[in-house]
């Protein structure tokens, strides 16, 4: 009899396994190992969630729809059965406290049920997560509503607004400028000095023999320094109270609105202080 006993078979009954078991298991054996926040990366889905699933923390996902939703995902993901894994955790939230089961069809008849609010030890964490699902839940409304203003954006800028006035346009007041001519020099111009004045300068010096011209501003700032040479000509700029020094006063001839004005003094006489401007160069005669 004992020997009958010792000689049948143990028969040991195999234990199946959980979900959160099973998606474990995909994500941490075989060749394809990988970590559970790359995963939580490629789906978008939080960690916390991906992991809460792993662990059959069902109460800690807010919404069921979400609880089945993630673990369809995170099933396919693995290479897992999507249907058998949702199956499996909708049979066991039937039996863990606190938690109900929710059909994740829409027009599934069935019983609806609230789920518990989530208590955290951080209350931004929890505004954080009910928007994170408020967004997830209605992501196509938040598509339409910014596809609807780029569209306006597109429209308004295109077509312009028909109520908008249109932009009068004021005219400008034209500044003539008076374009001096040369006046008929005594000697051929050899060089020709201070040119970006030419257009409106109306005095002009020429060397009439070699002298030294320096010409400075009101604040005493040199504009122009050089040697003339007989023939070379420059030309003053026009309304900044400038003042020259000649080295040889009775070599330069100074032309004003193309007339020849007195000289500023005798050949050979160094002659400072002239002030050049039509007023007071003719007004030396």
């Amino acid at each position: 009899m004992n020997e009958n006993i010792e000689n049948k078979e143990v028969v040991e009954t195999p234990v199946e396994l959980t979900a959160g078991e099973m998606l474990r298991n995909a994500r941490t054996t075989g060749r394809r190992k990988r970590e559970i926040s790359t995963i939580a990366k490629q789906l978008c889905i939080r960690e916390e969630f991906l992991s809460a699933l792993e662990e059959g923390n069902y109460t800690f996902i807010p919404e069921t729809v979400y609880i089945l939703g993630f673990a369809r995902n995170y099933a396919m993901e693995l290479g897992l059965n999507p249907d058998e894994i949702v199956n499996k955790i909708k049979q066991e939230m039937a039996v863990v406290p606190g938690a109900c089961v929710a059909s994740d069809v829409a027009d599934e008849e069935g019983p609806t049920c609230a789920r518990p609010s989530i208590k955290t030890e951080n209350p931004s964490k929890e505004v954080f997560v009910r928007v994170y699902q408020f967004i997830y839940q209605h992501w196509i409304w938040f598509v339409g509503a910014l596809a609807a203003i780029i569209l306006a954006v597109v429209v308004i800028s295109v077509f312009g607004g028909g109520d908008i006035e249109e932009e009068q346009i004021v005219p400008q007041e034209v500044v003539t400028v008076t374009e001096h001519k040369e006046p008929e020099y005594k000697l051929t111009v050899r060089e020709r000095f201070g040119t970006e004045n030419r257009k409106d300068a109306n005095v002009i010096l020429q060397a009439s023999q070699e002298s030294w011209v320096k010409v400075e501003d009101a604040r005493g700032n040199t504009e122009f320094s050089r040697v003339l040479v007989t023939g070379d000509v420059y030309y003053v700029p026009v309304g900044g109270k400038y003042k020259a020094t000649f080295g040889n006063a009775g070599g330069i001839d100074i032309w004003v609105n193309g007339k020849l004005a007195p000289r500023a003094g005798d050949v050979g006489a160094r002659k400072s202080g002239i002030i050049l401007s039509p007023e007071s160069l003719m007004g030396n005669k």
